[in-house]
């Protein structure tokens, strides 16, 4: 069922790399909202575009080579900025229920174009994978003492921007450490971040894959958080 605030539309814009198991039924959820579908297919290597490529009403967008998760949702805002005042995001991996973007959006406030992100619950239970449950804690730490907002969720990618306004942030980070930055130059720039309640599937029999690589991952994560960090300091934007 499609809900609408008052003057804005909403689109879903759905980052995928090897997610050829889950992505179909991710899209279709999505589609049952009533809302356009884009999904950027980030150089998958896999058979993710022709699970894909049949769906009816959606628009798929292409990076030829992989360029990581942020550079895809750049790609989405650029397209869905055309139809849509806001961008939807969710992952490609299954682990979202896409029809809690009503959550969301009723957490949108009246005349404030906030970022709105999905705060996980149930990321203590013993089937979620621990590099997961300690990121979230990491992450929500560096974000704060970056400048950024203090959220309990900062490494959910179930949100919804505002567009363009989120486009046009500075962003440097193009992998998994934009969803982190983001927040903090959307701080900077007096964009408001919020959260709502949203559910998480870590379902252990599922096909749930994960790209998160633990030392590579924190390596590029602590570059990013140092160079903000640093960018506060001398409070530079």
């Amino acid at each position: 069922m499609r809900i609408e605030n008052k003057n804005t539309r909403f689109a879903f814009v759905i980052p995928v790399y090897n997610h050829a198991g889950t992505v179909a039924q991710v899209v279709k959820n999505a589609q049952d909202m009533g809302y356009p579908v884009f999904v950027v297919d980030d150089g998958s290597t896999d058979t993710t575009y022709g699970q894909i490529k049949e769906i009816a009403d959606i628009q798929i967008l292409r990076h030829e080579q992989n360029q990581g998760k942020g550079a895809a949702i750049i790609t989405g805002f650029a397209a869905a900025s055309n139809v849509a005042d806001w961008a939807i995001t969710i992952d490609a991996d299954g682990q979202h229920y896409p029809e809690d973007a009503r959550k969301l959006i009723k957490a949108i406030p009246k005349k404030i174009r906030p970022i709105v992100v999905g705060a996980r619950t149930g990321m203590e239970g013993k089937h979620v994978p621990w590099t997961s449950s300690f990121g979230r804690k990491f992450s929500n730490f560096w974000v704060r003492t970056s400048g950024g907002p203090a959220i309990s969720d900062s490494q959910s990618g179930f949100r919804i921007y505002p567009l363009p306004e989120a486009f046009n942030l500075k962003t440097k980070a193009r992998r998994f450490q934009f969803e982190v930055e983001i927040l903090v130059q959307a701080s900077r720039d007096g964009i408001p971040v919020i959260e709502a309640p949203v559910r998480v599937n870590y379902n252990p029999n599922g096909e749930r894959i994960s790209h998160f690589r633990p030392f590579v991952d924190f390596l590029r994560n602590s570059s990013t958080f140092s160079r903000l960090i640093f960018r506060r300091i001398f409070s530079l934007k």
